[in-house]
């Protein structure tokens, strides 16, 4: 676990006066916050490439916990180790600060990486809530950076991009029906960890910790939600959250989708299918994908050559951290807003909220329903009963 601050928005004045860095010419200078199986497993390996590339330098590592900062230090070259995320910004000033701490910390984070004038990369859940994401978007740059991007890693890789490219120019027809599965298991043993199957600490349950990157590529390649409806259940854990939810999603395209999201599942998969006019595109994984893990069936009249057009995928690019890390380097040399950030980047947690919200309240929940002053707005359970904790339930009755 990795933080210096508590969750609430700091009110520091920003460091960034003198305006977006730039970074012709020079290594940009990343900094790793978190020393967990994120940090050391995702972050490092996919920094240390574009290092060893002459991309990146990496600066510094931060965690509350001195003795595994000081070890991902050590074991990734890494010259500097704090367990103080101010005085490292202050000291180090990096130009990108990557984020792999429990979501509570996240928007107390963002906002400090920003505000000194870092870009920041934030593993998802982004931050607790739309109104978390809008205080950290309004601490962003307003030409040229800094930007704060979410980790949605399995948007990028060479087959999300070409089967985006096919549905984009219309190569397969509309698309009709869509699913949308992230059935994993977890025990008890997970949620013994005590920021876990908590509001104030996860902000929801599998839909918001689990099935959000499914969910995200699932947007990603259809395009803008109009409308959902949803159930939620706890039918196992010991959790403040759900454990299970469904949903059904209508797109402003027409497409109408199914998802849904458990930890209940021992046969564990993330599974998308969308079936279009004329072929049927299936994305079958776990935790990342290849060209391999695509299957593309045509209808029987489709064109042989039509065919072998859509099944080539070309060389084979998986997805990962590194894919979309390349992208945001590229985005930081150009002074552009990268993709998983700003509107690109709030659209899954949107959608999210509304399926609470249409779960908790039995009601078809719309896209732009949720706006300050709905409940849903600031927290995921909205204080409903039987879901919001109990100090909170007592509070709002």
């Amino acid at each position: 676990m990795s933080g210096t601050t508590s969750r609430s928005t700091p009110t520091t004045a920003s460091e960034s006066a003198e305006g977006p860095r730039r970074f012709e010419g020079r290594r940009i200078k990343a900094a790793i916050v978190g020393a967990g199986a994120i940090g050391r497993g995702s972050h490092l390996p996919a920094l240390a490439e574009l290092a060893a590339a002459g991309e990146v330098e990496i600066v510094a590592g931060v965690d509350i916990d001195s003795a595994a900062v000081e070890k991902l230090c050590a074991d990734g070259g890494i010259p500097h180790a704090y367990t103080d995320l101010d005085r490292m910004l202050r000291e180090q000033r990096p130009d990108l600060v990557t984020i792999g701490t429990p979501p509570t910390l996240h928007l107390t984070q963002s906002v400090a990486a920003l505000r000194s004038g870092a870009w920041v990369w934030c593993e998802k859940p982004p931050v607790l809530s739309l109104a978390d994401f809008d205080a950290v978007e309004a601490e962003e740059g307003t030409d040229g950076g800094p930007y704060a991007s979410i980790v949605f890693q399995h948007r990028f890789g060479s087959g999300t991009r070409h089967v985006k490219r096919l549905l984009a120019e219309g190569a397969l027809g509309r698309p009709l029906v869509a699913h949308c599965q992230t059935t994993w298991y977890r025990d008890a043993a997970y949620y013994a960890v005590p920021w876990r199957g908590r509001w104030a600490t996860e902000g929801g349950g599998p839909a918001m910790g689990h099935g959000i990157h499914q969910m995200d590529l699932l947007l990603d390649l259809l395009g803008p939600w109009s409308e959902v409806r949803a159930m939620t259940a706890r039918l196992v854990h010991d959790v403040e959250t759900e454990d299970v939810s469904t949903a059904l999603v209508r797109f402003e395209n027409g497409a109408l989708a199914t998802i849904v999201n458990s930890v209940l599942s021992p046969d564990e998969v993330s599974r998308i299918r969308v079936d279009c006019e004329l072929a049927t595109v299936e994305l079958t994984h776990l935790y990342g994908h290849s060209n391999d893990n695509w299957r593309i069936t045509p209808v029987p009249t489709a064109p042989e050559a039509d065919v072998a057009v859509w099944r080539d995928f070309g060389p084979d690019v998986p997805s990962s951290h590194l894919e979309q890390l390349r992208e945001l380097i590229a985005s930081m040399r150009a002074g552009e807003r990268p993709r998983s950030s700003g509107a690109d980047g709030r659209t899954s947690l949107e959608l999210i909220s509304a399926l609470y919200k249409a779960a908790f309240t039995d009601t078809t929940v719309r896209a732009g329903d949720i706006g300050p002053g709905d409940p849903y707005y600031t927290v995921l359970h909205g204080g409903a009963p039987g879901w919001a904790p109990a100090a909170t339930e007592e509070a709002t009755a």
